[in-house]
């Protein structure tokens, strides 16, 4: 099984404080170290680092792909909120074949941080993102002389199009930010990979046979599906050391209802994760106050699997674990000083490893 490697521009970046030049050179590294993709965070703003230089997605991407030459481009992740799907399919086609059929659409439900503040009302993101995925459909397949139709609750088509056609065929891929069963499911019938955030091998596993179950009932054959995984790494010296400073923060990032069911952890009863999600903004600090409380009680030792801490080798383990549990595209968070000797240690330790090993 060959095994793709790729990492994000994310908040990790954004904490940092890097500037677009700081960013495009770190991407003309990953292209010649022989990464597969690169991804951007499609936030407003992260207003945590207000030394962050946050840029609209699709035009850095763009950038991106006018000074690289292999690597694949996408949104981690674009959300059905923000922009109406007229606009996402037409970016993800314009990108695409700015980049000689390299573009992906990267897209998910979004969150309330990310819209509240700006007057969007969070509300039935679930439904949007099915809608959003639907009309997004129809239009990759449209053009003049096919045009489509669409009457949903929030989206409509009359006779609409797009005049541009896609480098990749029969469309540029589409990868799904799912965690939830009914986003599961939409990932099964309308995605062509899957981007979580925030797991354990067991609830990566748990999830993506689900996806398969869903794409076996819909008579979908997903022999090339991406099963992605949104990953941290941290390269260091000692990692126990690192460990023991991190481990509440990444604990914070897995904290769900699905991970603590699959892992039988007993759910904090004063803390409504639903509110959480859809009401959370930095407005509100309380709710993420409560989440850091409740995550605590996930174990060292779960979340300890769901991260690569410590000198390459150990990188490798974590890994190893995930793709065990069905990942075949990795997209990296590298955290930790060094942002490009992290890019560079991972390209020249980490993925010749697996390269040599797809050889044999």
């Amino acid at each position: 099984m060959t095994i793709k490697f790729g990492f994000t521009q994310g908040l990790n970046v954004a904490r940092l404080g890097l500037d677009e030049t700081q960013i495009i050179t770190a991407c003309q590294m990953a292209d010649r170290l022989d990464y597969d993709s690169i991804w951007a965070m499609d936030h407003t703003n992260v207003p945590q680092w207000k030394n962050a230089v946050v840029n609209d997605a699709w035009l850095l991407l763009a950038a991106i792909g006018a000074l690289t030459n292999k690597v694949e481009l996408g949104t981690c992740v674009t959300d059905a909120i923000r922009r109406h799907p007229s606009t996402i399919a037409l970016a993800t086609v314009t990108l695409d074949r700015l980049t000689n059929g390299r573009g992906i659409l990267g897209i998910g439900a979004g969150e309330a941080q990310n819209v509240v503040d700006f007057g969007i009302e969070f509300n039935k993101p679930v439904t949007k993102l099915k809608e959003q995925l639907e009309v997004i459909d129809k239009l990759f397949q449209s053009d003049p002389d096919n045009r489509v139709d669409y009457e949903g609750k929030y989206y409509k088509l009359d006779n609409a199009c797009l005049q541009a056609a896609s480098i990749r065929k029969p469309r540029p891929p589409v990868y799904i930010a799912a965690g939830a069963p009914k986003t599961l499911e939409l990932c099964a019938k309308y995605g062509d990979g899957w981007i979580p955030i925030g797991y354990t091998p067991e609830l990566f596993k748990a999830h993506a046979n689900v996806i398969k179950d869903h794409a076996k009932t819909a008579g979908r054959d997903i022999t090339n599906f991406q099963f992605a995984n949104d990953v941290d790494i941290y390269f260091t010296e000692d990692g126990e050391e690192a460990w023991n400073k991190m481990k509440n923060a990444v604990k914070v990032s897995l904290f769900k209802p699905e991970l603590l069911k699959v892992h039988n952890i007993q759910q904090d009863s004063e803390f409504d994760f639903r509110k959480y999600f859809t009401e959370y903004a930095m407005n509100k600090p309380e709710l993420m106050e409560q989440m850091k409380k409740a995550a605590l009680k996930i174990p060292d030792s779960v979340a300890r699997t769901a991260i690569g801490v410590g000198k390459p080798d150990d990188v490798i383990e974590m890994l190893e674990r995930f793709i065990n549990a069905g990942v075949n595209h990795f997209i990296i968070r590298f955290w930790g000083d060094g942002y490009f000797k992290n890019i560079e240690m991972f390209g020249k330790k980490v993925i010749p490893y697996f390269r040599g090993k797809n050889k044999k």
